[in-house]
């Protein structure tokens, strides 16, 4: 069996390496002409991390990323609300690692290039349509270098290209634009002092005005009074236009400094760390409304073309990573695709589309609104604003979206 992926970001790459561990031909092809390792950081479930340790990947994976060991909340006068210990701390089998995207991506790719060569990724493919035959699927695919187009055939198309999917727009050609839910998101790296445990993730604020959200990329070092963190301000807009959902655009810190320049967060002072991000990303927080199908005979989806969701719980790039250990699963030693991909539809789409409507209603935020609204001037013991019910209800609401699997 050969399977073309379409696509070399986490969930692309995944695939590649679970499939090629099944025993299955594999060629990956992606429209952009070189593979940076760009991106801010990101987090990945315990699950997730166990998917990638099944792989063998253990090792460069922990020295990449950090294990979470908590994740605090507070308000936006740096009052703590909960927290509540992840990965290890909390006794799952493997850690809740933060990582820089393009470092675990280089993970991924120097792993896959290792294992099956350096034309494992294609670069500078453009995928433009897809015919399926009984026996094959035929591709057609935009040559960049070379301005020209080219078929490529496979027994199977998987499309793990993001939010806009070409592999989706055209199995869904009139679905239209991603939907904005109003809040704009800022995202950064930048160099600050150690907080908290040094291993901590910290969110300040509200979604129904401005929220903050940092963790630390790199381990406190013996002799060095920084760490990398990496940053995500979101901020509800109360007019305009969504403007690019293009996740490597540019952003201007006076847009996002005023909104944060007074924060100081668990010994964070948010507008230091803002301000000393060399670049910041700007983004509206958009998804899709979830698809009633992602198998289509010899084509299917996975990770942001399957199912785009808010970054809520550390879900986006978890999700994407068991797609593909479902997919290799399905494919493994079977003589018939079509059936093999239905089988790996029912077996996640379900799952991940409740994801999707899980964070719409981000859950633990309302009980943050409820903070703000009772506590406008910040308060002393956080009992004295919230009952046991209401604090409960933020663990619920994590362990709800994080535990599906």
């Amino acid at each position: 069996m050969k399977v073309l992926i379409v696509g070399s970001g986490i969930g692309g790459l995944t695939t590649a390496l679970s499939l090629h561990a099944s025993g299955i031909d594999v060629q990956v092809i992606d429209r952009v002409e070189q593979l940076r390792p760009l991106g801010v950081g990101i987090n990945l479930l315990p699950h997730a991390t166990g998917a990638l340790v099944e792989l063998g990947l253990a090792d460069a994976l922990a020295a990449q990323a950090i294990a979470t060991s908590e994740l605090v909340h507070f308000d936006r006068f740096g009052n703590e609300i909960w927290r509540e210990p992840r990965g290890l701390a909390a006794g799952h089998p493997w850690p809740q690692y933060s990582v820089h995207r393009g470092r675990l991506q280089t993970v991924l790719l120097d792993a896959l290039r290792d294992r099956l060569g350096d034309d494992a990724v294609r670069t500078g493919h453009h995928f433009t349509a897809a015919t399926q035959e009984d026996d094959r699927v035929r591709a057609v695919v935009h040559d960049r270098r070379r301005d020209t187009a080219v078929e490529l055939t496979a027994d199977v198309l998987i499309g793990a290209d993001g939010l806009h999917s070409a592999v989706r727009a055209h199995l869904y050609p009139d679905e239209g634009a991603p939907g904005w839910n109003g809040i704009r998101m800022w995202r950064g790296v930048a160099a600050a002092p150690p907080f908290l445990t040094g291993a901590s993730m910290v969110m300040a604020g509200s979604n129904h005005a401005a929220k903050l959200v940092a963790y630390p990329l790199s381990p406190v070092e013996p002799g060095q009074d920084t760490v990398l963190v990496n940053w995500v301000a979101e901020v509800q807009m109360p007019d305009g236009a969504q403007g690019e959902a293009e996740w490597t655009r540019t952003g201007r810190l006076d847009d996002v400094l005023p909104y944060y320049h007074d924060w100081h967060i668990g010994g964070l002072d948010a507008g230091a760390l803002l301000a000393g991000s060399e670049t910041i990303l700007e983004y509206p927080m958009v998804d899709r409304d979830p698809l009633p199908r992602w198998s289509f005979g010899r084509i299917t989806l996975l990770g942001d073309a399957a199912h785009p969701m808010y970054p809520v719980g550390s879900n986006g790039g978890s999700q994407a990573i068991l797609d593909a250990r479902a997919v290799a699963a399905a494919l493994e030693g079977s003589t018939d695709p079509v059936t093999a991909l239905a089988a790996y539809d029912r077996a996640r789409r379900e799952a991940a589309n409740s994801v999707v409507l899980a964070n719409r209603d981000i859950p633990m935020d309302h009980t943050l609104r409820i903070v703000a609204q009772r506590a406008p001037e910040g308060f002393a013991r956080i009992q004295d604003v919230l009952t046991a019910q209401e604090l409960r209800a933020i663990t619920d609401g994590y362990r709800r979206v994080s535990a599906i699997r």
